[in-house]
C-alpha cells in the first residue's frame, strides 16, 4: 500500500497536480503582470479543469480508444516520472540502476501522445501540428539527453539518480563547472520546447493552426492532457534542479532555498514564453541541430576532460 500512496497521493499524482495548477497560476499571472493586466485569481486553473471536466466528450469515429489512450499515457508518465524524481530526493537509497534512462524514456511520452492522439483525430489542422511535433521532437531530443549524460561522466559514469545526487551532496554542484553550466544552459533551451512554449509553441500556434493536434479534443481528454502539461510545468524544472542543482532537501532553511531555485528556473522559463516571437519550424530545427547540439558535445567533452 505505500508504493500506491506514492503514486496517487505524495510525491504522485494529487501532489504534482496541486503544484502544477499553481505553476500554471503563476505562468498566467506573471504573463499578465508583465503585458501590465491583472491577472486571473490563484484557483483559476481548477475552475478550469473543473469546467473541461462537464464539458461534453466528442470523439472522432473510428479512433475511441487511442484517441482517450493518448492523454491518459501522458499523464500517467508525468505522474511516474515525478513519483521517481522525488522519491530519490526524500530517499535516495529507493533508485534502481538505470532509473535516469526510464526518465529520459517517459519524459518523451507526453509529445508521442500528443502526436498520436492529434494523428488519429484525422483533422488537416491536427495532421499538420502532429507534423510538427515530430520535427521539434526530434530536433530537441538529442541536446536534450547529451547533455543529460554530462552528470553521468562527472559521476563517474552512473546512471542511477540516487549516486548523482548523493555525488553533488559530496563534491559540489554540477551546475558550478564548465561542462555543467554549459549543459544546464542546453537543458534550459530544451526544456523550453518541451512545453511548447513560445517560441517554440509551433506544433500548437492558436492563431495559425487553432491548437494544432489538441484541435478535436474537448471535455474530460482536453482537460487530462491539459493537467499532464500544467504538471510539466513542474516536473521538468525540478528534474533539472535534481540533475545539476543538487535537489530540494526538506530540511529546515534549506526547503526556502529548494523553492527559491524552482522559481527562478520556472520565472525564467516564463520570461523567455512573453519577450519572444514565435519561430517557425525550420529556425527551431537550425537552432537545436547547429545551435544546441554542439553546444551540449561541447559540454560533453569538457566533462570528459574533468572541466
Amino acid at each position: 500500500m505505500n508504493w500506491l500512496f506514492n503514486f496517487i497521493v505524495f510525491p504522485g499524482f494529487i501532489f504534482t497536480a496541486a503544484i502544477g495548477m499553481l505553476a500554471s497560476w503563476f505562468d498566467r499571472k506573471l504573463t499578465a503582470r508583465v503585458q501590465w493586466r491583472v491577472g486571473p485569481p490563484v484557483l483559476q486553473p481548477l475552475y478550469d479543469f473543473v469546467k473541461l471536466l462537464g464539458k461534453e466528450t466528442i470523439i472522432p469515429k473510428g479512433s475511441f480508444g487511442t484517441f482517450v489512450l493518448a492523454p491518459i499515457s501522458s499523464l500517467v508518465s508525468v505522474t511516474i516520472v515525478s513519483t521517481m524524481i522525488w522519491n530519490v530526493m526524500l530517499w535516495p537509497e529507493r533508485g534502481f540502476v538505470g532509473d535516469l534512462i526510464v526518465t529520459l524514456y517517459l519524459l518523451t511520452i507526453p509529445s508521442i501522445a500528443l502526436i498520436i492522439g492529434g494523428a488519429v483525430s484525422r483533422n488537416p489542422l491536427a495532421s499538420l501540428g502532429v507534423s510538427r511535433e515530430i520535427k521539434l521532437l526530434l530536433s530537441y531530443e538529442l541536446p536534450f539527453i547529451i547533455a543529460m549524460f554530462v552528470p553521468v561522466i562527472k559521476a563517474g559514469g552512473s546512471i542511477k539518480l540516487g549516486d548523482l545526487l548523493t555525488y553533488q551532496w559530496e563534491n559540489g554542484l554540477f551546475i558550478g563547472s564548465w561542462s555543467g553550466a554549459i549543459a544546464f544552459a542546453c537543458v534550459l533551451a530544451c526544456i523550453q520546447a518541451k512545453l511548447a512554449y513560445v517560441p517554440f509553441d509551433i506544433p500548437e500556434a492558436e492563431t495559425e493552426i487553432n491548437n494544432g493536434p489538441l484541435i478535436e479534443y474537448s471535455g474530460t481528454p482536453l482537460a487530462i492532457f491539459k493537467l499532464s502539461r500544467w504538471m510539466l510545468l513542474f516536473v521538468l524544472p525540478m528534474f533539472v534542479i535534481f540533475m545539476f542543482m543538487g535537489g530540494i532537501s526538506l530540511h529546515g532553511w534549506h526547503i526556502l532555498w529548494g523553492i527559491l531555485k524552482y522559481i527562478m528556473i520556472l520565472g525564467f522559463v516564463i520570461l523567455v514564453k512573453v519577450t519572444n516571437p514565435r519561430v517557425r519550424i525550420d529556425q527551431a530545427l537550425k537552432f537545436f541541430w547547429w545551435g544546441v547540439t554542439p553546444l551540449a558535445i561541447v559540454a560533453i567533452i569538457l566533462a570528459f576532460v574533468g572541466v
